[in-house]
């Protein structure tokens, strides 16, 4: 008998998720085969688009200087989840230990808080490009670059320990099965019987922090964006301009939709399953679909591929 099973009352030695399909026999190996391919998918993508940052000098600008912080992130954010996952579906074994589970509560909530931040800096940064052209090369140095990037990383992990903290301090009693297939905020507090208060007030208040606070800034700066852009007289104009931040406002509109979806849906019986669809887009298909929007959307970067590809096989050939 594990420890934790003794006695009801002290942080358990281990939980077990659920996962997708609640153990059903006949699709462990379908979602295997899909995750694993989601996995691989996104990882190359994002790495792709790193390395095009770092390697194309036309895209040494801080638009894809975010972009390529934003991609490693959601590198991150996928291995975090998946991996886990994936071990999982091809095991069978669904137990976490107590301090892997929150490990992962504590890097998933950090990088979803980075994700908020970045995105609020990448519509800053559009909003000074499209509103304030003329001052934008010294409101947006480099140095406020870095800046923005290192608060976005550290303010995450910050408010991520701090909310990981509090919940590993709950008692938790009963049954310590998670009916999820990652260890998130919301299945965990439901298994405590601990007073719950204060850990609910201390995630209120860092949730309007790095997360209502960014979408906010991001819908201001995307008001004020389009509000500019209308005003442009030419459709040629307009269009010009509405490109440089499309594919920003696509992945801001995918990621915000998927997460109120997912935590503002009633927690019913019923609508479980459905949350746990939507947690699975919001969580695993966003940082697989954030490259592919960038990279099909975006002509910079299509054009920054074909220069490197072009350079890489002409030095190949060269070579033999």
């Amino acid at each position: 008998m594990d420890k934790g099973e003794g006695n009801n009352w002290t942080l358990p030695n281990k939980f077990l998720l659920l996962g997708m399909g609640n153990g059903v026999p006949t699709l462990q190996t379908p979602l295997f085969l899909l995750s694993l391919l989601i996995y691989f998918v996104t990882v190359v993508g994002n790495s792709l688009i790193v390395v095009l940052v770092v390697a194309d000098q036309h895209l040494h600008t801080p638009m894809y200087f975010f972009l390529g912080n934003l991609s490693s992130l959601e590198t991150c954010y996928s291995s975090t989840i998946l991996p886990r996952l994936l071990a999982s579906l091809f095991t069978g074994e669904r137990t976490i230990s107590a301090s892997g589970c929150m490990a992962q509560l504590c890097f998933f909530g950090s990088f979803a808080a980075t994700e908020c931040f970045l995105l609020a800096a990448m519509a800053y940064d559009r909003y000074l490009a499209i509103c304030q052209p003329l001052l934008y090369a010294s409101l947006m140095s480099w140095k406020v670059c870095f800046q923005l990037a290192a608060v976005s990383w550290l303010g995450g992990l910050v408010f991520s320990i701090i909310v990981t903290v509090f919940l590993s301090r709950l008692k938790f009693c009963g049954p310590k099965a998670i009916d999820h297939f990652l260890c998130d905020f919301t299945p965990l507090l439901e298994l405590s019987c601990s007073d719950t208060r204060v850990v609910k007030i201390v995630t209120f208040i860092l949730s309007f922090l790095d997360l209502i606070f960014p979408f906010l800034f991001t819908l201001a700066s995307y008001m004020c964006i389009i509000a500019a852009i209308l005003r442009i007289p030419s459709s040629v104009g307009r269009q010009k301009a509405f490109s440089t931040c499309s594919s920003h406002l696509t992945v801001v509109t995918v990621f915000y939709g998927t997460l109120i979806i997912v935590y503002l849906m009633p927690r019913t019986a019923p609508l479980r399953q459905l949350r746990k669809v939507f947690s699975f887009f919001f969580t695993v298909l966003t940082p697989l679909v954030n490259p592919l929007i960038y990279s099909l959307r975006n002509r910079e970067v299509r054009e920054a591929l074909r220069r490197v590809l072009r350079r890489d096989l002409g030095g190949i050939q060269s070579s033999c």
